[in-house]
């Protein structure tokens, strides 16, 4: 097993200093559960650490949706409870059944699925950020723009089924 399951680079950037460092603590939290893995130690500890930071960039993320429009129920956001529904399940197997093969199958499949959401649904994310004049500091609307009112939302990924269908 690589103790370097995903490696920062470029190619991760989506140009939102904030989104961009949360990122990279995300990759290297990631990195450091490979890496204790690998080693044979108790890897619990690293997890739930990753498990914790996810939780909040997840959470991050989603203000961020909820403060510019995006759609209530979106692809975007189905993916962040997936992902934590089965992090949190890898802990109670290893804590409460004394199951600890989860937590090797969970490192390659993190690392498999997080530059493809990055690169397709945080990016999304950053771009309609972008259309609205959102700045995350503040998380206001800048320049006079606003999220879409009257309860025309944007969606997570474009897809016809993430978006409600418009109101009459």
């Amino acid at each position: 097993m690589s103790t370097t399951p995903l490696t920062w680079s470029d190619k991760l950037v989506l140009k939102q200093p904030q989104l961009d460092h949360t990122h990279e603590e995300f990759v290297a939290l990631l990195n450091a559960y490979g890496a204790a893995l690998a080693s044979g130690a108790d890897a619990l500890p690293a997890f739930r650490e990753l498990l914790a930071h996810t939780e909040a960039h997840f959470a991050m993320e989603e203000a961020w949706m909820a403060a510019t429009g995006f759609a209530p129920v979106n692809c975007h956001s189905s993916q962040h409870a997936m992902v934590l529904n089965v992090m949190r399940e890898v802990v109670r197997h290893a804590t409460e059944l004394n199951d600890r093969e989860p937590m090797s199958i969970v490192l390659g499949e993190l690392s498999q699925w997080f530059p493809a959401h990055a690169e397709m649904m945080d990016a999304a994310l950053v771009y309609h950020m972008e259309q609205v004049g959102f700045d995350p500091a503040s998380g206001q609307c800048r320049d006079g723009a606003s999220a879409p009112a009257g309860g025309q939302h944007a969606g997570g990924c474009g897809s016809a089924s993430c978006t409600p269908a418009p109101s009459a």
